[in-house]
């Protein structure tokens, strides 16, 4: 999780994969003003499962920044535009950076969720390399043919599009429905 808003992407998403059986372990990285942006959005991030695995994002030595570890996937959720644009350049300054490397030269699963409107043609550029490379641009842009009554459910229409990118099956709306 960066710093971007929308903590409750990352909140939400936690709590799915945390209740699907087929999740194993969630390996947990906070940015370092990721705590900040969620408390000031109301989001508690309090993770109580022994499924999630918390890692300092300045831990270099950690198993996520060595493709050894064999991570099917990674989400960065929300993912700001500096996290954007450090992947798609290649600088691996922090675990999150390093992981994402590590995820796509292990050709694996990278989902980006970026919140940031407007974009600027740096932020596309960036997106576009990102995408070239396999990852998988989900902007966090939710939808409402569901029509969502919560912000809770208007949230897990990016949430179940994050999840069926994973693999993961969980209860989605489909059109027409």
């Amino acid at each position: 999780m960066s710093g971007a808003s929308g903590s409750i992407y990352a909140r939400r998403l936690l709590d799915t994969l945390v209740a699907l059986d087929e999740v194993a372990e969630v390996a947990l990285i906070f940015s370092s003003h990721a705590h900040s942006v969620a408390e000031q959005e109301g989001v508690n991030l309090e993770v109580v499962s022994p499924k999630v695995k918390l890692y300092d994002n300045h831990d270099m030595f950690a198993p996520p920044a060595s493709g050894s570890a064999d991570y099917d996937a990674m989400v960065i959720i929300p993912c700001s535009m500096g996290t954007v644009g450090r992947i798609a350049s290649g600088i691996s300054i922090d675990l999150i950076s390093r992981a994402a490397d590590v995820v796509l030269k292990e050709r694996a699963r990278l989902v980006v969720v970026p919140r940031e409107a407007p974009l600027s043609t740096i932020h596309l550029r960036n997106l576009t390399t990102l995408s070239e490379c396999g990852a998988v641009v989900i902007p966090a842009s939710p939808s409402f043919y569901s029509h969502p009554q919560t912000i809770e459910e208007l949230t897990d229409t990016i949430v179940e599009r994050v999840a069926k990118h994973l693999g993961l099956h969980t209860p989605r709306y489909k059109w027409g429905e």
